[in-house]
């Protein structure tokens, strides 16, 4: 009776555990899949994408996202980054302007991450969901090659 009295304890512990984890990872408005509305989004002429997906997916405190994009040129390319919003360096990977990401956590919608190539800060991003979680925003600001600055503006729907 002891035995059959612990399993079940231990296994409504570990529901009670996994239900937790759920609730905190579903607190987080951007998981999911986002397609780019590329007639909402702005950027340098020329140099805006054909289409893109974002997959956003948790595991603890870490969030996952794997970008898929057909740029202007028609070339498809695939980002992905794994890491917590703790202000820490994490590979970014797929990007080469890019090597690693760093995130802080704004407000309970919104995220302020740098990127950098080699140590050196490239870009900075604020990314935020609207109320109604709908509408996914990122303001890209950085210098292009020649040190020239770019803002780029990308409008994400909710798939």
């Amino acid at each position: 009776m002891k035995k059959l009295l612990y399993a079940s304890l231990a296994a409504v512990a570990a529901v009670t555990v996994l239900a937790a984890e759920s609730r905190a990872q579903a607190k987080d408005p951007v998981l999911g899949t986002w397609v780019l509305n590329v007639a909402k989004s702005t950027g340098p002429a020329g140099a805006m994408p054909k289409s893109g997906t974002r997959t956003y997916t948790a595991t603890g405190d870490k969030l996952t996202m794997v970008g898929e994009m057909v740029g202007a040129d028609g070339k498809t390319s695939k980002t992905e980054m794994s890491g917590a919003a703790d202000g820490k360096d994490y590979a970014y990977k797929g990007d080469p302007n890019y090597d690693m990401i760093s995130i802080k956590r704004i407000d309970a919608n919104s995220v302020e991450s740098t990127l950098k190539k080699g140590g050196k800060v490239v870009s900075t991003a604020a990314r935020s969901v609207s109320k109604d979680g709908k509408t996914l925003t990122i303001v890209l600001s950085g210098t292009d090659a020649k040190g020239k600055p770019v803002k780029t503006v990308s409008v994400w729907d909710k798939k």
